[in-house]
C-alpha cells in the first residue's frame, strides 16, 4: 500500500532509523490520514499538506 520494502517499514515502527518526508507523506495517505508539516527556520517558513 504505501510503495516502500517491508524493511523500511520494520525500522520506522522500531524508530531504528531516519525516515524521509517523503516516506511519511506515503505512509500517512495509505492510511488516509490528515497531517500538516510546519517548519520554521528563522526567515524561511514551510509548509507541506497531505
Amino acid at each position: 500500500m504505501v510503495g516502500v520494502q517491508k524493511a523500511q517499514i520494520s525500522r520506522l515502527e522500531n524508530s531504528a532509523g531516519n525516515v524521509t518526508i517523503d516516506t511519511l507523506i506515503r505512509v500517512f495517505r495509505a492510511l488516509e490520514a490528515r497531517v500538516m508539516f510546519r517548519i520554521e527556520l528563522n526567515e524561511l517558513r514551510i509548509g507541506v499538506e497531505a
